[in-house]
């Protein structure tokens, strides 16, 4: 009896192993037998929204009007009567220079005017009396009282005179040009702004000796700031697509959800770079800047009103230039474009809702490289796929099947 145990013990151990090897071996024949899961797809919906297709720049704010108010009387600057920042009317007093030697020679011209003057009135007199003369002698030649050597002197006698009065006139002339030019350098002397604006910078102070001679020395900076004129660079790859009266927006760094609104109104004809060309400087060291491999950029100019004065002299500005805007129409991600055909269009691979997957051509319109309008193919609620799940890794669908990952 104490034998059979074992014996009864060892059959029911390879009953045991006999069964275990039957289940392994059908759940390996069913795992076999069941296709591979196929990568997880990525897609979205064909929905409505507004696009713009849009060209970044970076611009400076300048004022709508620049000035800088100069001198052009040589001399010490003896009051200045504005401050940093005050605003002023055009005429206003902005400075005075000492107006000495302005002074004196006004007095001078004015004196060489009046001394010429009493010369002609002088000659006037004389000629007065030649022309009397003159009458006598013609009386007396009718007579035969007098030579005919007599009447002529008479005759020269007042043309002379005639003659010299003329000169006396001209020199009256230039007298009073001189005058008049004294006159003006005294006023130089006093400075005036010449515009309505913004005193933007002060360069020269109080006390301070100017000297015009050479060219005329700046006393103030000013600016209209009412109305900003931004300068944006427009590179030489996006200037081909931009047009004159285009709509433009743009934000400050202090600023970045204060958008504001404007219109392009110009495009400079060439790069501000051309100044230093060889052909208009004449320098031979300027001929690297035909060859270098910096960046082009044209100035797009427009102007936006500043009533409260938020903008400020050369702030940084980030413009957005719109080149096209649809609203309210189709858009799908940009990423679920495929390749592109000879007519145009594109290919896209759509869900179906039993999850199979076709390939579709579409029309597109506006891409601002997320969405992409799109003007014929596909239907608002439809779903395209933008790519595939492997692995952790996303990367652009080629699969034809496979469940959705929903977007």
């Amino acid at each position: 009896m104490n034998a059979s145990r074992p014996r009864k013990k060892g059959r029911w151990l390879i009953a045991a192993a006999l069964l275990a090897a039957a289940a392994g071996g059908a759940y390996y024949a069913r795992a076999a037998l069941q296709p591979a899961a196929g990568p997880t797809v990525m897609t979205s919906a064909v929905r409505k929204g507004t696009i713009e297709e849009t060209v970044l720049a970076t611009g400076i704010l300048k004022p709508s009007k620049l000035v800088a108010v100069g001198a052009q009387a040589s001399g010490r600057i003896i009051a200045l009567k504005v401050k940093l920042g005050q605003k002023l009317k055009a005429g206003d007093l902005v400075a005075e220079i000492d107006a000495t030697t302005q002074t004196n020679s006004l007095r001078t011209a004015e004196a060489s005017l009046a001394n010429v003057e009493a010369q002609r009135v002088e000659k006037e007199a004389s000629l007065q009396l030649a022309r009397t003369s003159l009458d006598r002698q013609k009386t007396l030649i009718a007579q035969n009282a007098t030579s005919k050597a007599e009447l002529d002197t008479a005759q020269s006698q007042v043309k002379t005179i005639e003659a010299q009065i003329r000169a006396l006139d001209a020199q009256i002339v230039a007298a009073k040009v001189a005058v008049e030019t004294a006159r003006a350098n005294l006023g130089y002397t006093r400075i005036t702004a010449p515009i309505d604006g913004t005193v933007l910078a002060i360069v020269n102070q109080e006390g301070q000796t100017v000297n015009a001679a050479q060219s005329a020395p700046t006393i103030i900076i000013m600016g209209q700031l009412d109305v900003m004129n931004v300068q944006a660079e427009i590179s030489e790859a996006d200037v081909v697509k931009v047009k004159p009266e285009t709509e433009v927006y743009f934000n400050v760094l202090g600023a970045p959800d204060t958008k504001y609104q404007a219109q392009l109104d110009f495009i400079e004809p060439a790069p501000e770079s051309i100044t230093s060309d060889k052909a208009v400087s004449g320098s031979s060291s300027a001929a690297s800047s035909s060859s270098s491999t910096a960046a082009i950029y044209y100035n797009g100019i427009f102007n936006v009103p500043n009533p409260d004065g938020v903008l400020r002299t050369y702030m940084t500005a980030e413009v957005t230039i719109v080149l096209g805007k649809a609203v309210d129409v189709p858009v799908i991600a940009a990423t679920a474009l495929g390749a592109r055909n000879p007519d145009g269009s594109y290919t896209v691979q759509v869900m179906g809702r039993d999850g199979s997957i076709e390939t579709r051509q579409v029309e597109t319109g506006l891409n601002d490289k997320i969405n992409v309008e799109i003007r014929s193919g596909l239907k608002e609620g439809e779903r395209v796929v933008t790519g595939t799940l492997e692995a952790g890794t996303v990367t652009r669908s080629t699969t034809r099947r496979g469940p959705p990952m929903g977007l």
